[in-house]
Protein backbone atom coordinates (compact mmCIF):
# COMPACT_ATOMS: atom_id res chain seq x y z
CA UNK A 1 0.00 0.00 0.00
CA UNK A 2 2.99 2.13 0.60
CA UNK A 3 3.98 2.30 -2.65
CA UNK A 4 0.74 2.52 -4.28
CA UNK A 5 0.63 5.49 -2.47
CA UNK A 6 3.35 6.91 -3.44
CA UNK A 7 2.98 6.06 -7.32
CA UNK A 8 -0.43 7.64 -7.43
CA UNK A 9 1.44 10.80 -5.63
CA UNK A 10 4.13 10.50 -8.29
CA UNK A 11 1.12 10.24 -10.66
CA UNK A 12 -0.76 13.54 -9.21
CA UNK A 13 2.36 15.57 -9.63
CA UNK A 14 3.47 14.75 -13.38
CA UNK A 15 -0.18 15.48 -14.11
CA UNK A 16 0.10 19.04 -12.25
CA UNK A 17 3.00 20.05 -13.72
CA UNK A 18 1.75 18.82 -17.15
CA UNK A 19 -1.43 20.62 -16.19
CA UNK A 20 0.89 24.11 -15.54
CA UNK A 21 3.01 23.94 -18.12
CA UNK A 22 0.15 23.60 -20.64
CA UNK A 23 -2.05 26.38 -18.65
CA UNK A 24 1.48 28.67 -19.03
CA UNK A 25 1.89 27.46 -22.28
CA UNK A 26 -1.48 29.32 -23.39
CA UNK A 27 -0.86 32.50 -21.14
CA UNK A 28 2.43 33.05 -22.89
CA UNK A 29 1.57 32.19 -26.63
CA UNK A 30 1.57 35.66 -28.36
CA UNK A 31 -1.83 36.27 -29.08
CA UNK A 32 -1.81 37.96 -32.43
CA UNK A 33 1.07 38.01 -35.25
CA UNK A 34 3.14 41.47 -34.23
CA UNK A 35 5.93 42.39 -32.76
CA UNK A 36 4.03 44.22 -30.44
CA UNK A 37 1.98 40.61 -28.97
CA UNK A 38 5.36 39.09 -28.29
CA UNK A 39 5.15 37.30 -31.88
CA UNK A 40 9.05 36.17 -33.05
CA UNK A 41 10.51 36.85 -36.51
CA UNK A 42 7.33 38.66 -37.98
CA UNK A 43 7.82 38.95 -41.26
CA UNK A 44 8.12 35.01 -41.55
CA UNK A 45 5.01 34.71 -39.23
CA UNK A 46 3.36 37.12 -40.85
CA UNK A 47 2.18 34.06 -43.21
CA UNK A 48 -0.13 33.27 -40.03
CA UNK A 49 -2.14 36.55 -41.11
CA UNK A 50 -2.88 34.98 -45.13
CA UNK A 51 -6.26 34.18 -45.32
CA UNK A 52 -6.61 30.33 -45.03
CA UNK A 53 -5.49 27.95 -48.19
CA UNK A 54 -4.26 30.57 -50.19
CA UNK A 55 -0.43 30.00 -50.48
CA UNK A 56 1.00 27.66 -52.95
CA UNK A 57 4.29 27.29 -52.62
CA UNK A 58 5.98 27.86 -48.81
CA UNK A 59 9.74 28.93 -48.66
CA UNK A 60 11.99 27.97 -46.00
CA UNK A 61 15.59 28.58 -45.52
CA UNK A 62 18.28 31.23 -43.52
CA UNK A 63 18.89 34.72 -44.96
CA UNK A 64 19.49 33.39 -48.50
CA UNK A 65 15.99 32.66 -49.36
CA UNK A 66 14.52 36.29 -47.89
CA UNK A 67 17.09 37.63 -49.97
CA UNK A 68 16.93 35.52 -53.42
CA UNK A 69 13.04 34.81 -53.81
CA UNK A 70 10.58 37.93 -54.28
CA UNK A 71 7.07 36.56 -54.02
CA UNK A 72 5.15 39.45 -55.37
CA UNK A 73 7.50 39.01 -58.70
CA UNK A 74 6.63 35.82 -58.46
CA UNK A 75 2.79 37.16 -58.64
CA UNK A 76 2.63 39.59 -61.12
CA UNK A 77 4.49 37.18 -63.75
CA UNK A 78 2.86 33.99 -62.82
CA UNK A 79 -0.41 34.12 -60.95
CA UNK A 80 1.58 31.73 -58.21
CA UNK A 81 1.24 32.67 -54.39
CA UNK A 82 3.87 32.00 -52.14
CA UNK A 83 5.55 32.90 -49.05
CA UNK A 84 8.52 32.88 -47.58
CA UNK A 85 9.53 32.07 -43.91
CA UNK A 86 12.98 32.71 -44.00
CA UNK A 87 15.33 33.67 -41.11
CA UNK A 88 18.08 35.26 -40.46
CA UNK A 89 21.17 32.23 -39.62
CA UNK A 90 17.99 29.48 -39.31
CA UNK A 91 18.52 26.21 -38.32
CA UNK A 92 16.38 23.16 -39.24
CA UNK A 93 14.75 23.06 -35.71
CA UNK A 94 13.29 26.48 -36.46
CA UNK A 95 12.78 25.28 -40.36
CA UNK A 96 10.67 22.60 -38.89
CA UNK A 97 8.40 24.42 -36.34
CA UNK A 98 7.33 27.17 -39.26
CA UNK A 99 6.56 24.68 -41.68
CA UNK A 100 4.00 22.78 -39.17
CA UNK A 101 2.87 26.45 -38.15
CA UNK A 102 2.42 27.08 -41.66
CA UNK A 103 0.25 24.01 -42.69
CA UNK A 104 -1.50 24.51 -39.73
CA UNK A 105 -4.14 27.26 -41.65
CA UNK A 106 -2.53 26.55 -45.16
CA UNK A 107 -2.38 23.64 -47.73
CA UNK A 108 1.02 24.64 -49.90
CA UNK A 109 1.14 22.22 -52.89
CA UNK A 110 4.89 22.94 -52.86
CA UNK A 111 7.58 23.34 -50.42
CA UNK A 112 10.65 25.04 -51.05
CA UNK A 113 13.93 24.50 -48.73
CA UNK A 114 16.82 27.07 -49.28
CA UNK A 115 19.91 24.44 -49.19
CA UNK A 116 22.30 26.78 -47.22
CA UNK A 117 19.82 26.12 -43.85
CA UNK A 118 20.95 22.35 -44.08
CA UNK A 119 24.87 23.02 -42.89
CA UNK A 120 23.94 25.26 -40.03
CA UNK A 121 24.45 22.94 -37.34
CA UNK A 122 21.65 22.25 -34.68
CA UNK A 123 23.19 21.81 -31.22
CA UNK A 124 21.71 19.06 -28.96
CA UNK A 125 20.27 21.26 -26.67
CA UNK A 126 18.53 23.38 -28.71
CA UNK A 127 16.94 20.60 -30.60
CA UNK A 128 15.78 19.23 -27.48
CA UNK A 129 14.19 22.45 -25.85
CA UNK A 130 13.05 23.23 -29.60
CA UNK A 131 10.89 20.07 -29.59
CA UNK A 132 9.60 20.45 -25.98
CA UNK A 133 8.33 24.21 -27.47
CA UNK A 134 6.47 22.59 -29.97
CA UNK A 135 4.64 20.97 -27.60
CA UNK A 136 4.44 23.21 -24.77
CA UNK A 137 4.85 26.90 -25.52
CA UNK A 138 6.16 27.89 -22.51
CA UNK A 139 9.81 26.53 -23.38
CA UNK A 140 9.52 29.11 -25.76
CA UNK A 141 8.30 32.41 -24.56
CA UNK A 142 9.53 31.77 -21.54
CA UNK A 143 11.06 35.09 -21.76
CA UNK A 144 7.28 37.25 -22.23
CA UNK A 145 6.32 36.66 -18.73
CA UNK A 146 7.72 40.57 -18.04
CA UNK A 147 5.28 41.78 -21.11
CA UNK A 148 2.34 39.97 -20.48
CA UNK A 149 -0.69 42.58 -20.53
CA UNK A 150 -4.58 41.53 -19.78
CA UNK A 151 -4.99 40.22 -23.17
CA UNK A 152 -3.02 37.67 -22.82
CA UNK A 153 -5.01 36.24 -19.46
CA UNK A 154 -8.41 36.24 -21.58
CA UNK A 155 -7.79 36.94 -24.98
CA UNK A 156 -8.15 34.43 -27.47
CA UNK A 157 -4.84 34.10 -30.40
CA UNK A 158 -6.22 35.41 -33.83
CA UNK A 159 -3.43 36.53 -35.92
CA UNK A 160 -3.99 39.23 -38.32
CA UNK A 161 -1.12 40.56 -39.60
CA UNK A 162 0.33 40.11 -43.00
CA UNK A 163 3.65 41.39 -44.67
CA UNK A 164 2.94 43.25 -47.87
CA UNK A 165 6.23 41.56 -49.38
CA UNK A 166 5.06 38.02 -48.40
CA UNK A 167 8.55 36.95 -46.49
CA UNK A 168 10.96 39.24 -49.05
CA UNK A 169 13.28 41.52 -47.44
CA UNK A 170 13.66 44.28 -50.05
CA UNK A 171 17.32 45.45 -50.64
CA UNK A 172 18.81 47.14 -53.78
CA UNK A 173 22.55 47.84 -52.34
CA UNK A 174 25.64 46.80 -54.51
CA UNK A 175 28.56 45.59 -53.10
CA UNK A 176 30.28 44.02 -55.77
CA UNK A 177 31.71 40.28 -55.29
CA UNK A 178 35.94 39.83 -56.04
CA UNK A 179 34.90 35.74 -56.30
CA UNK A 180 33.69 34.67 -59.30
CA UNK A 181 34.39 31.45 -60.29
CA UNK A 182 33.76 29.77 -56.96
CA UNK A 183 31.82 26.48 -58.61
CA UNK A 184 34.89 24.54 -59.15
CA UNK A 185 34.32 20.54 -59.63
CA UNK A 186 35.32 18.24 -57.94
CA UNK A 187 33.53 14.92 -56.27
CA UNK A 188 34.30 15.35 -52.95
CA UNK A 189 31.14 15.78 -50.80
CA UNK A 190 30.48 17.95 -47.80
CA UNK A 191 29.44 16.63 -44.29
CA UNK A 192 25.96 17.17 -43.44
CA UNK A 193 25.65 16.81 -39.80
CA UNK A 194 23.24 13.51 -38.79
CA UNK A 195 20.91 15.17 -36.48
CA UNK A 196 20.96 17.89 -39.66
CA UNK A 197 19.99 15.13 -41.98
CA UNK A 198 16.93 13.45 -39.65
CA UNK A 199 15.64 17.04 -39.66
CA UNK A 200 15.30 16.98 -43.52
CA UNK A 201 13.90 13.54 -43.20
CA UNK A 202 11.31 14.70 -40.70
CA UNK A 203 10.53 17.84 -42.91
CA UNK A 204 10.15 15.85 -45.63
CA UNK A 205 7.92 12.73 -44.29
CA UNK A 206 6.18 15.67 -43.33
CA UNK A 207 5.20 17.22 -46.45
CA UNK A 208 4.62 13.63 -47.88
CA UNK A 209 1.72 13.11 -45.52
CA UNK A 210 0.13 16.50 -46.17
CA UNK A 211 0.52 16.30 -49.94
CA UNK A 212 3.47 19.19 -50.51
CA UNK A 213 6.32 18.40 -52.40
CA UNK A 214 9.77 19.10 -51.33
CA UNK A 215 12.24 20.87 -53.47
CA UNK A 216 15.89 21.53 -52.07
CA UNK A 217 16.71 24.93 -54.54
CA UNK A 218 20.24 26.60 -53.99
CA UNK A 219 20.37 29.97 -54.93
CA UNK A 220 23.44 31.89 -55.75
CA UNK A 221 26.13 32.43 -53.49
CA UNK A 222 29.52 32.86 -53.98
CA UNK A 223 30.00 32.90 -50.01
CA UNK A 224 27.89 30.52 -48.80
CA UNK A 225 27.96 27.82 -52.05
CA UNK A 226 30.71 25.28 -53.60
CA UNK A 227 30.71 22.02 -55.57
CA UNK A 228 31.33 19.84 -52.52
CA UNK A 229 27.82 21.48 -50.75
CA UNK A 230 25.97 20.76 -54.52
CA UNK A 231 27.33 17.01 -54.48
CA UNK A 232 25.76 16.43 -50.70
CA UNK A 233 22.61 17.97 -51.65
CA UNK A 234 22.18 16.20 -54.98
CA UNK A 235 22.80 12.81 -53.03
CA UNK A 236 20.78 13.60 -50.57
CA UNK A 237 17.78 14.93 -52.83
CA UNK A 238 18.36 11.07 -54.62
CA UNK A 239 18.06 9.48 -51.33
CA UNK A 240 15.03 11.36 -50.54
CA UNK A 241 13.87 11.10 -53.63
CA UNK A 242 13.24 15.08 -53.87
CA UNK A 243 13.79 17.41 -57.00
CA UNK A 244 16.93 19.49 -56.75
CA UNK A 245 17.73 22.91 -58.61
CA UNK A 246 21.14 24.43 -57.67
CA UNK A 247 20.87 27.96 -59.50
CA UNK A 248 24.69 28.13 -58.73
CA UNK A 249 25.12 25.95 -62.28
CA UNK A 250 22.93 27.67 -64.04
CA UNK A 251 24.69 30.55 -65.00
CA UNK A 252 22.40 31.19 -68.65
CA UNK A 253 19.25 30.51 -67.07
CA UNK A 254 20.18 32.59 -64.20
CA UNK A 255 22.90 35.72 -65.10
CA UNK A 256 23.61 36.41 -62.01
CA UNK A 257 26.53 39.48 -62.31
CA UNK A 258 28.56 39.14 -59.16
CA UNK A 259 29.57 43.00 -60.07
CA UNK A 260 26.05 44.48 -59.68
CA UNK A 261 23.48 41.83 -58.52
CA UNK A 262 24.65 41.35 -54.73
CA UNK A 263 24.51 43.32 -51.31
CA UNK A 264 27.39 42.04 -49.54
CA UNK A 265 30.20 41.03 -51.86
CA UNK A 266 28.39 37.67 -52.85
CA UNK A 267 26.95 36.72 -49.72
CA UNK A 268 23.29 37.50 -50.70
CA UNK A 269 21.78 38.71 -53.72
CA UNK A 270 20.19 42.38 -53.99
CA UNK A 271 16.99 43.16 -55.26
CA UNK A 272 18.17 43.15 -59.31
CA UNK A 273 19.68 39.19 -58.18
CA UNK A 274 16.19 38.73 -56.63
CA UNK A 275 14.53 39.27 -60.01
CA UNK A 276 16.40 36.79 -61.84
CA UNK A 277 16.49 34.10 -59.77
CA UNK A 278 12.27 34.67 -59.26
CA UNK A 279 12.23 35.08 -63.05
CA UNK A 280 13.22 31.76 -63.39
CA UNK A 281 11.47 30.01 -60.79
CA UNK A 282 8.08 31.29 -62.02
CA UNK A 283 9.23 29.40 -65.23
CA UNK A 284 10.63 26.20 -63.31
CA UNK A 285 7.08 26.62 -61.72
CA UNK A 286 5.02 27.00 -64.80
CA UNK A 287 6.66 24.02 -66.27
CA UNK A 288 5.93 21.75 -63.53
CA UNK A 289 1.76 22.20 -64.37
CA UNK A 290 0.94 22.00 -60.49
CA UNK A 291 0.11 25.41 -59.40
CA UNK A 292 -3.22 27.84 -60.31
CA UNK A 293 -3.00 31.42 -62.08
CA UNK A 294 -4.73 33.05 -59.86
CA UNK A 295 -4.91 37.00 -61.04
CA UNK A 296 -8.50 37.07 -62.29
CA UNK A 297 -10.00 35.09 -59.00
CA UNK A 298 -11.50 37.81 -56.94
CA UNK A 299 -10.46 35.86 -53.95
CA UNK A 300 -6.80 37.03 -54.17
CA UNK A 301 -7.48 40.23 -54.65
CA UNK A 302 -5.32 41.46 -51.58
CA UNK A 303 -2.31 40.47 -53.82
CA UNK A 304 -3.21 43.08 -55.80
CA UNK A 305 -3.04 45.23 -53.33
CA UNK A 306 0.26 44.19 -52.61
CA UNK A 307 1.42 44.30 -55.53
CA UNK A 308 0.92 48.08 -56.03
CA UNK A 309 2.54 48.47 -52.60
CA UNK A 310 5.50 46.17 -53.62
CA UNK A 311 6.03 48.34 -56.65
CA UNK A 312 5.73 51.57 -55.48
CA UNK A 313 8.66 50.21 -53.15
CA UNK A 314 10.76 49.23 -55.33
CA UNK A 315 10.45 52.91 -57.64
CA UNK A 316 10.66 54.75 -54.81
CA UNK A 317 14.57 53.23 -54.24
Amino acid sequence: MKYVKRGAAAVLFFVGLVGLLWASSWIVTPKNNMKEFGMEEVSANGILGEKDNTIDVLVLGDSESYSAITPMQLWKETGYTAYVCGTSAQTLDYTNRLLRRAFEDQTPKLVILETNAIFRKVALSKAMLSTLGNVLPVFQYHDRWKDLNENDWKGNVKFTWTNDLKGYRYNANIVPSKIVDYMVPTKDIANIPELNRQYVESIKNYCDEHGAKLIFLSTPSTINWNYKRHNAVAQLADDLQCDYVDLNLMTEEVPINWHTDTRDKGDHLNHAGAVKVTRYLGIYLQNRKELTDHRDDPHYAKWDDSLKKYEAKVKAK
